[in-house]
């Protein structure tokens, strides 16, 4: 039997209903309904279909690749967290059927939730709910374009989440959306009135959230990679060994984005692209091992 690293818990289910999950494979237990589930929102990778905001610079077929190494590294910074704090790893995709896709893509014990709904608050609140029905004292939902984003960070949200009293736990992104949102009871005002895909994301989060007298546990901010500015921040995080912010955190692993980088720079214009100096592929910083 396989199992995850120490900390991560395994869901065992299969329901019906709008969204439906999948049973994980091998290695999977039911030990996880007592832990805090992330579910990773993410898309099926398909040239022009997936991080579109990222073309250009990138071609759709790089954007699709991206798109793929983020959601393998996202869920393997979930699998880290699970060192620090009781976690589920779970990803929530679409489109509807797309369910292959990730049966290859992701390691044995992250659930599988097909969520194919018209709107993103939708999509992320009838996810919030599935787990909730599942019996996850805690769940959040977390993006799918963040491949740095801390560890210990996810860590951080399971542990507030865990402590007595009645709180959402919410990690800001700088362009004025969220990276993650996590709830210890279904609070669907906080999917309302919400100006999907603005600036405006975050606080407009904290007001319905003030609105229902509901605490909000706030983490440190993170980055979306979805423009050029982001990826040229993704570069220096994972090729010049840049830190992002000031929280001294040590970033995700993003081994897979890493790798995918180091060979579109090696053999594209990339670094043109992006409107970075050019280098030759041995000047190309290397991963010191671990």
């Amino acid at each position: 039997m396989t199992e995850g690293p120490a900390g991560i818990s395994h869901p065992d289910v299969s329901t019906s209903g709008v969204i439906t999950s999948e049973r994980p494979t091998s290695g999977v237990s039911t030990s996880g309904i007592g832990s805090c589930a992330i579910a990773v929102m993410a898309k099926a990778s398909a040239a022009g279909r997936t991080k579109t905001r990222l073309c250009p610079p990138l071609s759709p077929h790089e954007a699709a690749a991206f798109n793929t190494a983020f959601v393998q590294d996202i869920v393997g910074n979930i699998f880290a967290a699970g060192a620090l704090s009781r976690i589920t790893p779970y990803v929530a995709y679409g489109p509807a059927g797309a369910g292959h896709f990730f049966d290859a893509l992701l390691p044995p014990g992250v659930g599988r939730i097909e969520a194919a709904l018209p709107g993103f608050g939708a999509c992320l609140r009838a996810t919030m709910g599935h787990l909730f029905a599942l019996g996850h004292p805690a769940a959040a939902v977390l993006n799918s374009d963040s491949p740095t984003l801390p560890p210990a960070l996810l860590a951080e949200l399971a542990d507030a989440l865990a402590r007595p009293g009645e709180r959402a736990v919410l990690g800001p992104s700088t362009d004025g959306g969220y990276y993650v949102l996590g709830l210890k009871t279904p609070r669907w005002r906080l999917f309302e009135d919400i100006d999907w895909s603005t600036e405006r994301v975050c606080q407009q989060t904290l007001d319905r959230a003030s609105e229902i007298g509901l605490d909000v546990h706030l983490l440190p901010p993170w980055y979306d990679v979805d423009d050029a500015a982001a990826l040229r921040l993704l570069h220096g995080e994972v090729i010049q060994a840049v830190p992002f912010g000031t929280s001294g955190l040590q970033r995700g692993a993003a081994r897979h984005t890493e790798r995918l980088m180091r060979r579109l720079l090696a053999t594209q214009d990339l670094a043109e692209r992006l409107g970075l100096p050019t280098e030759r592929p041995g000047d190309i910083p290397q991963r010191r091992a671990s």
